[in-house]
């Protein structure tokens, strides 16, 4: 039961050329850094991200972009990375935009082994293009398939040695759905205690669900943007 690992080098040991990743976060809340950090320093190339958004520049995601490892990104929103822009103007990297309902929804579908469904989000729109298309309550709907990855990278507050784990408010983000819908889930945390030292009531993602964890070494926990109100 015990799934420790020394350090995100070795949580990471067998992420292969061409693997598809969950990646946690709400821009960088949430991040898991020192797994992104770990994954640079592999060089592990033509990764799958599978993410809100693709981190700013020189920061999350960022950094696998500044090095050319990511060939596929699947997330919902990119207005902060001017490189990812460059990129797929210059056709170096696929986009797959989704709302991010659906977003959200896919994943926990993957997690729950349910293959697809509908919605009536983006009925009529670009994003229904190739889709199938049924009509509920005399309303259109988009058929969405799941999504599942080889691996998720989350970051947790705590976690204790068997692998339960406990976010800390909006960090918490798309952390819990993402530890559910790969085949290995790999978990950071903030601080690593005791089995039974977690109240069971408070545990947002099972142990069960969990192939390894570590303790980080270091968080940075960066904010994109900063705004204060000028001194008066």
């Amino acid at each position: 039961m015990n799934k420790v690992v020394a350090n995100a080098d070795e949580a990471i040991r067998d992420v292969f050329d061409g693997a598809s990743i969950l990646v946690g976060g709400f821009g960088l809340c949430g991040n898991p850094e020192n797994l992104i950090r770990a994954l640079v320093r592999r060089g592990t190339k033509n990764l799958t991200t599978i993410s809100n958004n693709a981190g700013v520049d020189g920061l999350g995601i960022g950094l696998l972009l500044s090095a050319g490892q990511l060939r596929r990104h699947v997330g919902t929103y990119v207005g902060e990375n001017k490189l990812l822009e460059e990129m797929i103007l210059q056709k170096k990297i696929d986009l797959e935009l989704v709302p991010q309902g659906t977003f959200s929804e896919r994943i926990r579908a993957g997690g729950a082994g349910i293959p697809a469904f509908f919605t009536p989000t983006g009925a009529g729109t670009i994003v229904a293009e190739g889709k199938e298309i049924r009509e509920f309550n005399g309303r259109p709907h988009v058929m969405e398939l799941a999504i599942q990855a080889d691996f998720a990278f989350v970051k947790a507050w705590k976690g204790d040695k068997w692998g339960n784990l406990v976010y800390r408010k909006t960090a918490r983000n798309f952390n819990p759905m993402m530890a559910t819908a790969a085949q290995i889930t790999i978990a950071e945390v903030e601080h690593l205690v005791e089995p039974g030292e977690l109240d069971p009531d408070l545990i947002h993602t099972p142990s069960i669900y969990v192939k390894r964890i570590f303790q980080g070494e270091v968080f940075e926990k960066k904010i994109e943007r900063r705004t204060v109100r000028k001194a008066s």
